[in-house]
C-alpha cells in the first residue's frame, strides 16, 4: 500500500502580538482607528494601545453605533460610539450585552443634558470642562451667591472659548487686536474672519449678536444679588449654545476648503483632531472611501 504524502501543518505556539494584528485586517480605516486609539489612551491614561479593530456597526432607532475592539498593553476594551464610551472586557464580556447597556446609558445622558459633549480628544477640552463645572455648581446652588458663582464660571468658560478659537484662526500678523478679556470685540473679529463674505451676512450677524447678549447676561448674573435658579439655567443654556456654534464654525472653516477627495472625488470627507499636530493640536481631513488624507505629519514622512 502506497503511503499518502505527509503535509506539514505547523500550528503557531503563541498568540500573534496585538500590534501585528492590523497587518491582517482586510478593510481598515486608519484615521478612525487613530481617533479611537487616542480616545482610549486619554481615558485609560496608564495604558498604551496596541491594536484597534472595528467589529460592527449597529443602527438602533435611527442612530448609528460603531463597535471597536481595542487591545492595550494591560487589557482589552470595547469602545462604542455615539456618544463614545469604553467598557473593560474584564467586566463586560458579552458584546451584545455591552451594546445594549451602552445604548441605554447614552439615552439617559442625552435626556439630561443638551450641551455639547466631548467624544474624543478636542481642542476645546478646557471650554467643555468649565461648562461641566458651571452645570455642577448650578445643580448644587441654593443661595444667590451660589448662582453668582455659576456666572463667574461661565465667564471663564467663554474667555477660554475665545482663546481656543483664536489659536485656530488665521489672523493678520501685526494688526491691532482687542485685549484678551474683551470677549465681545474678539467675537466680532473672529466671526468676521471665520464667516466672511456676503453669503454669510445673516449667519455672521446672528453669531455676533448671540455672543454679545450671552456675555452680557453672564456678567449680569455674576453681580446679580437676586440671582436665582431660572436665571442661572438660562445663562448656562445660552453659553452652551454659543460654545456649540463657535465650535461648528471652526470645524466648518477647517473643512470647507475641501469638499471632494482630490483622489477619488468622493464627498465622504471626515474631520479628525490630532493633539500631536503643532504645539496645540489641530484638525486634519481624510477620505472615507480611499486612503487620502492631509495630515501634515504624514506629509513630512519620507
Amino acid at each position: 500500500m502506497r503511503e499518502e504524502p505527509k503535509e506539514d501543518c505547523i500550528v503557531p505556539s503563541g498568540a500573534i502580538p496585538a500590534e501585528a494584528l492590523g497587518k491582517y485586517s482586510v478593510d481598515r480605516d486608519v484615521h478612525s482607528e487613530n481617533d479611537i486609539g487616542r480616545y482610549v489612551e486619554l481615558e485609560a491614561s496608564d495604558e498604551i494601545v496596541k491594536h484597534v479593530e472595528k467589529v460592527k456597526t449597529e443602527i438602533v432607532l435611527g442612530d448609528s453605533y460603531d463597535v471597536w475592539d481595542v487591545t492595550t498593553d494591560k487589557g482589552a476594551w470595547w469602545v462604542i460610539t455615539n456618544l463614545t464610551n469604553l467598557y473593560s472586557k474584564q467586566h463586560f464580556v458579552s458584546l451584545d450585552y455591552t451594546l445594549s447597556f451602552h445604548i441605554g446609558l447614552m439615552m439617559r445622558i442625552r435626556s439630561r443634558s443638551s450641551g455639547p459633549s466631548s467624544e474624543e480628544p478636542s481642542p476645546f477640552e478646557e471650554v467643555l470642562r468649565r461648562e461641566q463645572q458651571a452645570q455642577e455648581r448650578h445643580d448644587r446652588a441654593v443661595e444667590a451667591e451660589d448662582y453668582q458663582a455659576v456666572g463667574m464660571q461661565l465667564r471663564e468658560c467663554m474667555l477660554a472659548l475665545i482663546a481656543a478659537v483664536r489659536r485656530r484662526t488665521d489672523l493678520e500678523a501685526g494688526a491691532a487686536y482687542p485685549q484678551d478679556a474683551n470677549f465681545i470685540e474678539w467675537s466680532n473679529v473672529l466671526m468676521d474672519r471665520l464667516c466672511s463674505g456676503s453669503r454669510n451676512d445673516n449667519l455672521r450677524q446672528h453669531l455676533k449678536h448671540l455672543a454679545k447678549e450671552t456675555w452680557q447676561l453672564v456678567n449680569w448674573l455674576t453681580h446679580a444679588r437676586n440671582a436665582d435658579n431660572t436665571a442661572s439655567s438660562i445663562a448656562i443654556h445660552s453659553c452652551n449654545t454659543v460654545v456649540g456654534h463657535f465650535v461648528q464654525v471652526v470645524q466648518r472653516q477647517r473643512g470647507e476648503a475641501i469638499e471632494q477627495c482630490p483622489v477619488c472625488k468622493s464627498r465622504n470627507i471626515r474631520a479628525h483632531f490630532d493633539p500631536e499636530i503643532g504645539d496645540d493640536g489641530d484638525y486634519y481631513l481624510s477620505c472615507g472611501v480611499c486612503d487620502w488624507d492631509n495630515h501634515p505629519i504624514d506629509d513630512d514622512e519620507p
